[in-house]
C-alpha cells in the first residue's frame, strides 16, 4: 500500500538510496512551485497531535490532542507564564518525540523564533549551548535539570565566559528541579534571570505548575499553578492536602485534556487512566506538595514513589541529596518488596577518581538520616555501571523496580540504554 518513500537528508550529503524501492529524497518530491496555502477552518477540538506516553509502565497510550485547546492552553503559558513575546528567541533543547518540541512549535503563534537543534547538547564541546544562545541572541532557554546537572559536576561557569546579554529565562523540566541546581544556575550562569522549573506532560501537553515573570523565584520550588488549573493535592480520601505531601490531581476540566486515545472506541481506557481513582477528578500520578502560598514541589511519580513502613517518600527527596556527593556521578532508588512491606535500595554510579567503599555507604545514609528522616534511609547502597533512561532524559525507576522485583518490563525500545536493565538482575545482595 505503500506509494512512496520520502528520505530526509539528515546530514548535508546525499544519501545512497538506490535500495529504497519506491524512494525519492525530499528535495525531488517537493513542488519547487508549492500552490498558495489555504487555511481550513476546522472544528475546535479537531486533532492536532497523537502523543505517546513513554510506555516503560505498560502499553504506551496514544493521546490524541484537539486543535484549539492546545493552541489556548500553549498561548497562556508562553504570554503569560513565561513573558514571551514577538521579539524574543526561543530555544528548548528537545527530541521531536517529547512534548516540548511541540511546545516550542506554538511560539510561532505569538510570532517570536524559534531555534531547533538536534544532536548531543555537548558538541562539539561542552560549551555548544551557551555559545549558541549567544550567537542567537536566544531570550528563552529550555533543558533538563540533568542537564544542568552535568554543567554544575563539569565546572562548567557560563556567567565567566559567555555574555549571556539576551538570556532572560531559562526552564527546567523532565524531573524535579534540586535546590544546589537554583544555586548553580544564579551563582554560575546570570544572576537576574527568571529559572522556571516546570511540571506537566504528555497527557495534557502543557504544564500544571510552572512559572510567573512577577513572583520571586524560591530555591527548590516551582513559583505557581497555572493559570485557569483547578490543581491540588490530595490525600487517598480525596481531601485537599496544604503544606502536605499527596497525589496531584485537577478538579475542574481544562482546555489541553485529551480530545480521546486513539483505538479506544467506548473510552475505557481514557477513563482508567486519569479518572479511576478520584470520582470526576483528574488524577495526573505525580507525588507533590503545595505549600500556603502557592508554590509546589514535585517529589517524583506516585508509583514510582517508595512507602517503607506505610510511610510514602518521594524519589526527589532522595536524590537532592545524594547527588550533591562528588563521589555520586548519577543515583537512582527504588523499592524492593518484602514481607508485605519494602525497603529502600539505592543505586550509585561513581564518579571517575573515587572508589565505592564501606565509608561512602556510611557517609551517604548518614547524611539522609540528619537531613531528611530514618525512614528516608536506604536499607542498602550498592554500585551499578549504569542507570535506564528514556529517550527523553527520564530515570526509568519503575522498570528497575520491576525488574528487582522479578515482574517484566514492557515497551524496552522506549528507553535510550535498554541494556542497562540487565545490570538489576540477580543481585545477590537482594535476593530474599
Amino acid at each position: 500500500s505503500v506509494r512512496k518513500v520520502i528520505i530526509t537528508p539528515f546530514v548535508r550529503e546525499n544519501p545512497d538510496i538506490s535500495s529504497i524501492n519506491n524512494s525519492l529524497v525530499w528535495n525531488d518530491f517537493i513542488d519547487p512551485k508549492p500552490n498558495p496555502i489555504i487555511f481550513e477552518q476546522v472544528p475546535f477540538d479537531h486533532p492536532l497531535y497523537i502523543m505517546y506516553s513513554s510506555g516503560t509502565t505498560g502499553k504506551p497510550k496514544s493521546i490524541v490532542h484537539g486543535a484549539g485547546g492546545t493552541l489556548i492552553q500553549h498561548l497562556k503559558e508562553l504570554r503569560l507564564h513565561t513573558d514571551i513575546n514577538i521579539n524574543d528567541t526561543v530555544f528548548y533543547f528537545t527530541t521531536c518525540g517529547w512534548m516540548m518540541w511541540n511546545w516550542l512549535v506554538s511560539n510561532l503563534a505569538i510570532g517570536s523564533t524559534i531555534l531547533l537543534y538536534d544532536g548531543s547538547p555537548f558538541h562539539p564541546d561542552r560549551n555548544s549551548m551557551w555559545d549558541m544562545i549567544d550567537n542567537y541572541k536566544v531570550s528563552h532557554f529550555g533543558t533538563s535539570p540533568k542537564f544542568l546537572e552535568t554543567c554544575r559536576d563539569t565546572k562548567l561557569s557560563p556567567i565567566k565566559t559567555h555574555s549571556l546579554k539576551s538570556l532572560k529565562s531559562i526552564l527546567s523540566t523532565g524531573s524535579p528541579l534540586v535546590e544546589e541546581c537554583f544555586e548553580y544556575v544564579y551563582k554560575h550562569i546570570k544572576k537576574n534571570i527568571q529559572l522556571s522549573s516546570i511540571s506537566g506532560g504528555t497527557d495534557i501537553i502543557s504544564c500544571f505548575a510552572l512559572g510567573n515573570p512577577i513572583l520571586p523565584v524560591i530555591n527548590g520550588e516551582i513559583q505557581c499553578l497555572g493559570l485557569g488549573m483547578d490543581v491540588a493535592a490530595f490525600n487517598k480520601n480525596g481531601e485537599d492536602l496544604v503544606n502536605k505531601k499527596g497525589e496531584l490531581v485537577c478538579k475542574k476540566a481544562f482546555p489541553s485534556m485529551p480530545v480521546y486515545f486513539w483505538n479506544d472506541k467506548n473510552g475505557k481506557k481514557f477513563f482508567d487512566a486519569y479518572f479511576n481513582k478520584f470520582k470526576n477528578v483528574w488524577h495526573h500520578g505525580d507525588f507533590i506538595e503545595i505549600n500556603n502560598y502557592g508554590g509546589v514541589k514535585i517529589f517524583g511519580r506516585s508509583d514510582a514513589t517508595l512507602n517503607p513502613g506505610g510511610i510514602r517518600i518521594g524519589t526527589a527527596e532522595i536524590y537532592r541529596v545524594v547527588d550533591r556527593f562528588d563521589a555520586v556521578n548519577d543515583s537512582l532508588v527504588i523499592g524492593q518488596s518484602i514481607n508485605d512491606d519494602e525497603r529502600v535500595i539505592l543505586f550509585i554510579i561513581i564518579s571517575n577518581g573515587y572508589k565505592f567503599s564501606n565509608k561512602l555507604v556510611h557517609d551517604i545514609k548518614k547524611t539522609i538520616f540528619k537531613e531528611c528522616s530514618p525512614r528516608h534511609v536506604p536499607e542498602i547502597i550498592l554500585e551499578t555501571k549504569d542507570i535506564p533512561y528514556t529517550v527523553n532524559g527520564k530515570k526509568v525507576e519503575i522498570a528497575v523496580k520491576k525488574v528487582i522485583n522479578g515482574e517484566n518490563v514492557e515497551n524496552k525500545d522506549a528507553l535510550k540504554n535498554p541494556e542497562a536493565l540487565d545490570l538489576f538482575k540477580n543481585i545477590r545482595q537482594l535476593k530474599l
